[in-house]
């Protein structure tokens, strides 16, 4: 009896002691969660709510270099996908697909918004602001050291305690409210690839300039 309480009060310490992580751990963790996406790829939601304008929901995918945006405003929506070169984006109201050819040079928006899940301990003091039983809530204040001008003053993170993937991630700049949930990894590459066939009323608009 007395080596089965021994047991339990060991296995409780051991239980706290990896429970009792630092803000910096958790996100170190959540690193090590969101690395296979890196080849299995990912998606998420993202909330963007820009004062009068409201607010406009955008389900994101990656992989590798291709990408896929669905964006909902005001009852219409958009969709566009890039392989890296060219870009197709798909009006519903109109019908259309526009093809172009991908800037060179930088991400796109949303590919920049995603890497703030990369920059968290990069620039930000972490604090553990609260936590449940299923989650942690950390706030990430931007340091003295963070030069750069772009950068969101805070940032509030969740992460799952099951499985270090980060639950959501809520910040403001520019007075315009962002918050990326519902993060997952797993991607086909027939997700983010665009196929004529599944459009077959469009009408293409190429302005490539092989296009033209």
């Amino acid at each position: 009896m007395k080596q089965i309480a021994v047991f339990c009060i060991s296995f409780l310490f051991s239980a706290a002691c990896l429970l009792a992580q630092t803000p910096e751990e958790i996100v170190s963790r959540m690193d090590e969660a969101m690395a296979p996406s890196e080849t299995e790829g990912l998606s998420m939601v993202m909330d963007i709510k820009i004062p009068i304008v409201g607010t406009t929901s955008s389900i994101v995918m990656f992989k590798g270099e291709k990408s896929k945006m669905e964006i909902s405003l005001l009852g219409e929506k958009s969709i566009t996908w890039t392989d890296g070169d060219v870009e197709w984006t798909y009006d519903t109201k109109k019908k259309e697909v526009v093809i172009t050819e991908t800037p060179s040079g930088g991400k796109s928006e949303a590919e920049e918004n995603a890497s703030m899940f990369d920059d968290v301990t990069s620039g930000y003091d972490l604090t553990l602001k609260s936590e449940t039983p299923t989650e942690w809530h950390i706030h990430c204040k931007k340091s003295r050291t963070n030069h750069d001008k772009d950068a969101p003053k805070t940032i509030d993170l969740v992460v799952s305690k099951a499985s270090y993937l980060p639950v959501s991630l809520s910040t403001k700049i520019s007075g315009i409210s962002l918050v990326m949930r519902d993060v997952k990894i797993g991607v086909s590459d027939d997700d983010v690839t665009f196929h004529p066939g599944d459009y077959p009323d469009a009408r293409i608009v190429d302005k490539r300039q092989a296009g033209k």
